[in-house]
């Protein structure tokens, strides 16, 4: 027969795991990490004791947000009515300091407190980073964010006579990218993106995608999921997948279901020479990613091994790295009879296949501990890793007791980490991140651990006392950045 249009064959070994040669790309360094999360989480180095420690963020729902009592019911059937009355939530949001952005308090009480909750968090990742406000000025630097069901707007659109001439801008979640690029005066690209549960990681993919392509020079990627009313626990109640417990038992044989979070989290981008050259420190390097749709399914919200399995491949394939090398993957992880187990096996027949027993690919999710953050859930998950990637360690995954065995871990060469573990294995430490949207919009990232960049020589000498100015547009602000540099101080 005819062969000239088939193509030239691969070798076993590549052709059981796909074309993963070297990539001529740059990696994408994150070099600034800002974090509003539950459990009183705002600077990565609380973040990483909350994971290290395995601490449970999740609590009764708030008396400033609902009564639970008038809506929880355990019966599902009940109208009006939700089998979960826990969350993990975020304290004060609606504090928002004002001035520093230049807003007036008149404009900032018609802002969605995403678009608040983003400002803040994306100034405390450039803080991370060592970004001047100044400097960013008229830079090509692209916003990317991940946000979603605008409850703040719902509300409003329910007192509309109340509405005035911020009320259109504050309510919109795609101004929330525009609003950071105009605080900051930015000119690169600007942009929200809503995939459901996968909008953040999404938006890190078309970020990564931005830099390499040269629309941009840098980017902030950004993403925020807050829980104003009843409604998103109804409805997921309805569609019977909320944990009755309040509890994410992720892979577990008692995993009962989702329970829902709050979050808001922002990354500063760069290229890895760009990183270099000014003396960053890097958290981890994005080696790869894609993003795919699973098609048609048993239904709407039903995922597919199938399309996860072409989703990771891809991002391997993209990241010119095989599978087999990657020693941890923070999974979806939603504690869900369905979509538990075909995860694991999805993940089973990528990166789990011709693993030895004792090399097993480890499996891990954040959720355990915070929650399921909707929009911001990759994003917060994709954090997790670069600590872990940056600490070299593994933090537990929680509630893991006995495994579920629809999941058959062990025959998929996978793990779950239910403890502090040392990061396994030797060279370069790789992971994967996998967000999957209940609409079928899936994203897999893969990061690397990064070598350590030559630090910018510090001019001062070394053990000498010196002065060091703040400034804040109030007292209070500038009491509150005083108290945060001793903190950051004590903890050197």
């Amino acid at each position: 027969p005819d062969t000239s249009d088939q193509p030239a064959p691969r070798s076993a070994s590549r052709a059981a795991h796909g074309d993963f040669g070297d990539r001529p790309r740059e990696p994408v360094a994150i070099v600034g990490m800002g974090l509003r999360l539950p459990g009183q989480v705002d600077t990565p180095a609380a973040y990483w004791r909350l994971l290290r420690d395995g601490r449970d963020a999740v609590t009764d729902v708030p008396a400033d947000r609902w009564r639970p009592e008038d809506f929880w019911d355990p019966d599902v059937q009940v109208p009006g009515r939700t089998v979960s009355r826990w969350g993990g939530f975020l304290s004060d949001p609606e504090h928002f300091d004002a001035a520093f952005f230049g807003i007036s308090r008149r404009e900032a009480l018609r802002m969605d407190p995403q678009q608040r909750l983003v400002l803040e968090t994306t100034q405390s990742a450039l803080d991370d980073a060592g970004l001047a406000r100044h400097r960013l000025a008229g830079s090509d630097t692209g916003v990317f964010a991940g946000i979603g069901h605008p409850e703040y707007a719902w509300i409003n659109q329910g007192h509309p006579l109340l509405a005035d001439s911020f009320t259109a801008t504050g309510s919109f979640p795609a101004v929330a990218a525009n609003r950071v690029s105009y605080v900051y005066d930015l000119r690169g690209p600007s942009y929200t993106v809503d995939a459901v549960c996968s909008s953040a990681l999404l938006a890190l993919h078309l970020a990564s995608r931005s830099i390499e392509r040269g629309d941009c020079a840098q980017a902030i990627v950004t993403g925020a999921n807050l829980t104003l009313t009843p409604s998103m626990f109804i409805w997921f109640s309805k569609l019977g997948v909320m944990s009755p417990d309040g509890r994410c038992r992720s892979f577990d044989a008692d995993a009962s279901g989702i329970v829902f979070g709050e979050g808001v989290v922002s990354l500063v981008l760069k290229p890895l020479s760009a990183a270099r050259a000014d003396g960053d420190r890097v958290y981890a390097l994005l080696r790869g990613s894609s993003a795919s749709q699973e098609g048609r399914t048993n239904g709407l919200t039903a995922p597919s091994r199938e399309g996860q399995e072409e989703m990771l491949r891809r991002a391997y394939r993209d990241a010119g790295i095989a599978p087999h090398e990657v020693r941890y993957v923070e999974a979806h992880g939603t504690g869900t009879l369905v979509g538990d187990p075909i995860e694991t096996h999805a993940l089973g027949a990528v990166l789990g296949a011709g693993r030895a027993p004792e090399d097993p690919c480890w499996i891990g999710s954040v959720k355990s501990n915070l929650g399921h953050l909707g929009m911001v859930a990759g994003l917060a998950g994709l954090a997790k890793t670069a600590l872990a990637l940056h600490h070299r360690e593994l933090p537990p995954s929680l509630h893991y007791e006995r495994e579920n065995p629809r999941l058959d871990l062990p025959g998929q060469g996978l793990r779950v980490v239910d403890r502090l573990t040392p990061w396994p294995g030797a060279g370069p430490a790789r992971a994967g991140v996998t967000s999957l949207s209940f609409g079928g919009t899936n994203v897999h990232v893969v990061l690397e651990e990064a070598e350590s960049v030559p630090r910018r020589p510090d001019p001062l000498p070394a053990g000498e006392p010196y002065l060091l100015p703040l400034s804040a547009h109030t007292g209070a602000a500038l009491r509150e950045a005083a108290a945060g540099l001793a903190d950051l101080a004590r903890g050197a």
